[in-house]
């Protein structure tokens, strides 16, 4: 058993759903409940509990996040909503509240509090274990990161702590996770930019992306199983265009940029082959599960839209450099001074960029990428 599952009774928020303002009537409701997986797309507020656990400073405690919309900082790795955010607002149901929350060690509340649904992602989290990186050498005995919050953690989270606290019959979980919306993810990004500088970006692509599309597989197999019958699965971002690949990781070859974005294109590519073996994976999933419905979230495409019609979005031209962060260089990104800290900076219209921090999109991009989605899942 991981080291946060062992603590996860002891470590639940007593932090109450916020009501969204978008409602619909109970009984014109599609779904009854939202359950996520995923790194700190998704994560509505348990990133500051898991680092803590690790005593980790976390930026995301301090303001300005959530200024655009909370007025405070509520965990979320943004100025104001996630895209889920958005999902809860236009499906007619609470915010996603944090499965850990801050802070740690809290008492736990009652069951009730997530019959709703609740969020289970991390910042920071990754699809494949933490032994990976360490038996490959990738992860050294000092290093802290990746987390121990990997998606088999938190499936392990999901089936064993929490689903027992909201169902105990079959038919009961069938009834209710029949009624919920599951998402899958994003998961990816982290795996694949723990590698980069370490790892050749062909040899990412051919050894680990598939490796973390199977984990992916496994991961909606089983909850399935668990009685999931409508899943959200993410792809990727383009990582070619977030700041701080683009700082920490520059093409000393100008012909690896974009010459009408100014993304790496080699970063670009890695994503789109592992967008096309989820989607691929996902259709075999299908073809197993004729009665579930899994939805593939094109996360790529937007944001590419975005960057290369910025002015149509109402974005700035300069849509590759961060709202918020340490205040010089081409992309105004600074891996030592993070947003949130004294010396960081943030921009006048957080509604005007794309990227809030880095490699979080402002709750604008948000939005964007929401109503995209909310097509196909409603």
């Amino acid at each position: 058993m991981s080291l946060l599952c062992a603590a996860v009774v002891l470590v639940l928020s007593p932090w109450e759903p916020m009501l969204a303002s978008a409602a619909s009537s109970v009984g014109s409701r599609r779904y009854d409940a939202i359950f996520s997986l995923g790194d700190s797309f998704t994560d509505t507020g348990n990133n500051p509990a898991v680092f803590a656990y690790y005593s980790i400073a976390d930026p995301v405690t301090r303001p300005p996040y959530g200024n655009t919309f909370f007025g405070r900082p509520t965990g979320r790795n943004c100025d104001g909503r996630l895209i889920i955010d958005f999902i809860a607002e236009g499906l007619g149901l609470p915010y996603v509240p944090p499965y850990l929350g801050p802070p740690f060690g809290s008492p736990s509340p009652s069951a009730a509090s997530f019959r709703q649904g609740a969020s289970l992602a991390v910042g920071g989290a990754t699809a494949l274990d933490v032994e990976f990186y360490r038996s490959r050498g990738i992860l050294s005995a000092s290093s802290k990161f990746p987390l121990n919050a990997s998606l088999s953690v938190q499936l392990e989270w999901f089936g064993s702590h929490l689903k027992p606290s909201l169902c105990r019959t079959t038919q009961e979980c069938d009834k209710l996770f029949g009624r919920s919306l599951f998402f899958v993810g994003e998961f990816g990004v982290n795996d694949y930019q723990f590698l980069f500088g370490k790892m050749r970006l062909a040899d990412i692509s051919s050894n680990v992306v598939p490796t973390v599309i199977d984990t992916i597989r496994q991961a909606i197999e089983r909850l399935i199983k668990l009685g999931a019958k409508t899943l959200v699965v993410p792809g990727v971002i383009p990582s070619g265009c977030t700041p701080l690949i683009l700082d920490i990781f520059p093409e000393p070859n100008p012909s690896g940029y974009s010459t009408k974005t100014g993304c790496m294109l080699q970063y670009n590519e890695l994503g789109r082959h592992h967008n096309t073996l989820l989607q691929e994976s996902l259709q075999q999933i299908r073809a197993k599960n004729p009665g579930v419905k899994i939805i593939y979230a094109d996360f790529f495409s937007p944001i590419m839209e975005m960057v290369q019609s910025p002015r149509k979005f109402g974005f700035r031209d300069d849509i590759l450099s961060v709202c918020c962060g340490g205040g010089s260089g081409k992309y105004n990104y600074n891996m030592s001074v993070p947003c949130g800290s004294p010396n960081a900076t943030t921009c006048s219209h957080p509604s005007a960029s794309l990227n809030w921090d880095g490699i979080h999109f402002t709750e604008a991009a948000n939005r964007h990428i929401a109503s995209r989605w909310l097509s196909s899942i409603t």
